[in-house]
C-alpha cells in the first residue's frame, strides 16, 4: 500500500492508475485484482495506510486525557496536510483498520476525561467527526474547488469575492477578507479543538443529572 501511497501523493488521485502502481510493483494489473475490487477501495485503503502514520506519531501514553486527545488531533491533522488527498477518503462512521483504532483511541480518552457514560458515544464521535471531517475541509480547499489552482490562489480568489461583498449584508465576511487570505490552516484547526476541548473539560466537570 506505500506504493499506492507514494503514486497518490505524486500524482493525485486521477493520476493514479492500476497500470501505474503495477508497474512500480514489478506486477500486472490484474494480481491487483485479487486485493481491492477496484480504485474507489484501493485509495480508501491508502488512505487508512496514512491514518497508520498516526500511531507511530502519538504513541498510546498515560497522560491528561485533554492533552492527550489534543496531540492526537493535531497528528491527524499533520498527516492528513502531507497527503491532502486522502481527507476525503476518512469516513464516518469508522469501519477501516486505522480508523477504527483512530475512534477507539478517542473513546478511550474520553472515557479517561470523566465524561458520564451515557455521554461517551456523543462526545467521542463528535470530537472524532471535528478531526476528520474539519481536517477534510482545511488542508486543501483547492483540490475540492479546482484541481488546478493552487491554494494561495484559490484562498486570494475567494477573499476577493468576499471583500466585494455589502458589508450591510455581510458585516463580518466583507470585514474580514484579509484573514482568509492570510490565515495558516494548522492554526486554524487547533482554534476550533481547542473550544472544542474546552467543551469536554465543562462536560467532564459538570454534575451528573
Amino acid at each position: 500500500m506505500g506504493a499506492a501511497v507514494a503514486l497518490l501523493d505524486e500524482r493525485g488521485e486521477r493520476g493514479l492508475t492500476f497500470r501505474l502502481l503495477a508497474k512500480e510493483l514489478d506486477t500486472g494489473p490484474g494480481a491487483l485484482y485479487w486485493h481491492v475490487a477496484n480504485k474507489d477501495e484501493l485509495v480508501a485503503l491508502a488512505a487508512d495506510q496514512v491514518l497508520g502514520q498516526v500511531f507511530a506519531a502519538v504513541p498510546c501514553a498515560e497522560e491528561d486525557a485533554a492533552v492527550g486527545l489534543r496531540a492526537l488531533a493535531v497528528a491527524v491533522f499533520d498527516a492528513l496536510d502531507r497527503h491532502a488527498w486522502a481527507a476525503s477518503h476518512v469516513t464516518a462512521p469508522a469501519a477501516l483498520a486505522n480508523a477504527l483504532r483512530l475512534l477507539d483511541r478517542i473513546g478511550s480518552l474520553v472515557m479517561r476525561a470523566g465524561v458520564p457514560a451515557e455521554r461517551h458515544f456523543a462526545v467521542a464521535t463528535a470530537i472524532s467527526y471535528y478531526i476528520t471531517g474539519v481536517s477534510a475541509q482545511i488542508v486543501a480547499p483547492g483540490i475540492t474547488a479546482d484541481a488546478a489552482v493552487g491554494r494561495e490562489a484559490f484562498l486570494a480568489r475567494t477573499a476577493e469575492g468576499w471583500e466585494g461583498l455589502d458589508p450591510d449584508d455581510y458585516p463580518f465576511l466583507a470585514r474580514t477578507a484579509a484573514n482568509l487570505r492570510d490565515h495558516d490552516d494548522r492554526d486554524q484547526f487547533i482554534a476550533g479543538l481547542d473550544l472544542l476541548l474546552n467543551g469536554l473539560n465543562a462536560t467532564a466537570e459538570a454534575p451528573s443529572a
